[in-house]
């Protein structure tokens, strides 16, 4: 059972690793003149580096034996190495083209379509309050692209990546840092043919802009993977339905930068959106938090039960068997009258 102190360390760590992804916006446009694809290859590239120390520091490579010998894992260790490069990159030039909130509401629909594709990939069936929730925020996304004149396309190419990117790491089955490593030793080759590539063009920013902005495009590798040992220390200290509710931090700090700090326009279209998509998930996690209570009812339950048919169970013995024999001597048999 855990501690209370550990699951206070465990709400501190999922707050500190949610902090930082919601706040991530303030970071990449620290690396321009660099653009966004340079970005994201030196990310890939300095992640891999970072992510490798640390599993050399902690002697964890078990998992590699047993990844190289499953094409299937491998098989899908690409499919999350393909999806994450495309939302890392779209997200990057997000912020750095004046994006911000565009970005943040693809993580605050990314919910609803991770539970979509659980119906339509994985057959999960859905209860009434979860097919409200889904039925609002497509109605979010229905206004949204009526008053963009388009699709908000950018929020659901970051919804619907990220999504897939936590599928195909539910069928993996790995750690987040050696899931990580995996990803960023798929992405490596490229990223650093990229890299290279530009360089001979003469269009490669690192090292041509001080050191400063050397260190900061080398720190792509820290700010990537620091939040996510976070996230995986959170998720073994506190209960799934905490973390639940965390995952709204991060896009509620992107939100309130991209109105407060890059002072983008809220047309009363967006906020309409945005406002329908918040009802969507306050259904969503309402009902979460109403199945949760349920489950443990019924959990504790189940164990009082047990307890109680286990006590009935032990045998007697000593004066008590003594006792409970004399007692059947004077008592008649069930069916039997004196």
């Amino acid at each position: 059972m855990k501690t209370d102190n550990e699951e206070r360390a465990g709400l501190l760590y999922g707050i500190g690793a949610y902090g930082m992804w919601g706040l991530v916006p303030l970071f990449w446009p620290l690396l321009k003149p660099a653009g966004a694809l340079e970005i994201l290859a030196h990310r890939m590239v300095w992640s891999l580096a970072f992510v490798g120390l640390a599993l050399l520091a902690l002697r964890r490579w078990g998992w590699l034996r047993d990844l190289v010998r499953s094409p299937r894992k491998l098989g899908l260790i690409t499919v999350a190495a393909t999806v994450i490069t495309v939302n890392w990159g779209l997200y990057i030039w997000s912020v750095n083209t004046g994006h911000v909130v565009e970005a943040s509401l693809g993580y605050f629909i990314n919910p609803l379509v991770t539970i979509a594709l659980g119906v339509l990939v994985l057959q999960e069936r859905l209860r009434p309050a979860q097919w409200a929730a889904v039925g609002v925020g497509f109605a979010a996304v229905l206004v949204l692209a009526i008053g963009y004149g388009q699709p908000p396309w950018i929020s659901l190419t970051l919804a619907f990546s990220f999504a897939v990117y936590g599928l195909a790491k539910k069928k993996v089955n790995i750690g987040g840092v050696e899931s990580l490593a995996a990803e960023t030793a798929v992405q490596f080759l490229p990223a650093l043919g990229y890299l290279i590539w530009l360089g001979t063009r003469d269009d490669l920013a690192f090292g041509s802009h001080g050191g400063g902005h050397t260190a900061l495009l080398a720190a792509t590798g820290i700010v990537t993977a620091v939040p996510l040992v976070c996230f995986g220390a959170a998720a073994i200290r506190v209960p799934l339905s905490t973390l639940g509710l965390l995952q709204y931090l991060a896009p509620t700090f992107q939100f309130l930068l991209g109105v407060l700090y890059f002072h983008e326009a809220m047309p009363p279209e967006r906020w309409a959106g945005f406002a329908l998509v918040w009802l969507a998930l306050t259904i969503l996690t309402w009902d979460a938090l109403r199945t949760a209570r349920r489950s443990r009812a019924a959990v504790e339950a189940a164990k009082a039960t047990a307890s109680e048919a286990e006590a009935a169970a032990v045998p007697v013995t000593g004066e008590a068997a003594g006792a409970a024999d004399t007692a059947g001597t004077l008592t008649p048999p069930a069916g039997r009258t004196s």
